[in-house]
């Protein structure tokens, strides 16, 4: 599971028929600081996020379990909002 931050969003006008009223997203894996830490990558939203929004996002076989997802072809899938991240030092 990914802390990631949303940073933009994705038009498909063509795709897969099960991606039909999908919503992808662009995320940026974060650290928990909130500092980016990795690659961008796309990211079906299953929660209804928005840009700027810090959320969980699963990946591989994990997000093909998420709500709806069943038998479609994701490799990445945004399954919560995060409201806050507490650190112990």
């Amino acid at each position: 599971m990914l802390l990631a931050t949303v940073v933009g969003t994705v038009v498909a006008t063509r795709k897969d028929p099960r991606l039909v009223s999908n919503k992808l997203l662009v995320v940026r894996p974060v650290d928990p600081r909130g500092k980016a830490d990795g690659n961008h990558l796309v990211a079906v939203d299953t929660v209804d996020a928005g840009v700027g929004e810090r959320v969980l996002v699963v990946s591989g076989s994990s997000a093909r379990l998420a709500s709806g997802m069943k038998d479609c072809p994701v490799d990445a899938a945004i399954v919560g909002i995060v409201d806050t991240v507490t650190l112990q030092d």
